[in-house]
């Protein structure tokens, strides 16, 4: 089975690219939703987060209350970091057990994690080919204006607070550019899924392992 990383910075259309992916058959996982799941109430590292950082970022609920956290971690490198030292190893594991039920599924598959931090949290190295999502710069800085209703300085920091599309690029074995919309994007797609399964009739079988 083929495992492909795909990623991108926000707001260039990855989640559009994902599922234009899931459609022509590639399994598709989350690795936001995996880390939700992972600190869902009950869950070790939700105990651990609570341990860290206090009981200020659980909702009356006790679930974990990620507009609390963010905003500790947002602006705080260290606060990052160690908030990624308790969930990303989790969620790597939750990766490589989806991974392995997917290649017992089918082997000759492809099987895509889909993950805004695939780059930074190093998860990257642990697949066998990286896609990365972008566009031009204005269009995204446009993009994310309207879709969360941001101040162009607002939008300008968060954009600034992450890895720049330009980086991430630099560890890619395939690009799509969303910059001139849908039905261009989707061409891109549809030739990525060609040399995926290219490269995944190549690629033999039970290797996915636990890498944690």
């Amino acid at each position: 089975m083929l495992r492909v990383g795909l990623t991108g910075s926000i707001a260039v259309g990855k989640s559009f690219v994902s599922s234009a992916l899931a459609e022509l058959g590639c399994q598709v996982f989350d690795a936001d939703q995996l880390a939700r799941d992972v600190v869902r109430p009950g869950a070790p590292a939700l105990a651990e987060i609570v341990a860290a950082f206090g009981t200020g970022v659980l909702a009356p609920d006790g679930a974990l209350d990620r507009a609390k956290l963010g905003s500790l971690v947002f602006a705080d490198a260290e606060a990052r970091a160690r908030l990624n030292a308790i969930v990303h190893p989790r969620v790597h594991a939750e990766q490589d057990r989806l991974l392995r039920e997917a290649e017992a599924r089918d082997p000759r598959g492809i099987a895509v994690v889909d993950a805004a931090l695939l780059i930074e949290s190093g998860g990257y190295r642990r697949f066998d080919a990286v896609a990365v999502v972008w566009c031009r710069p204005e269009i995204q800085l446009a993009r994310l204006m309207a879709r969360d209703r941001l101040s162009r300085a607002e939008a300008e920091r968060r954009i600034a607070a992450q890895m720049s599309s330009a980086e991430k690029r630099r560890y890619a074995d395939f690009e799509i550019d969303t910059s001139e919309g849908f039905e261009p994007t989707r061409r891109q797609v549809v030739a990525l899924y060609a040399r995926l399964r290219e490269r995944a009739a190549e690629t033999p079988p039970s290797h996915c392992e636990e890498t944690g």
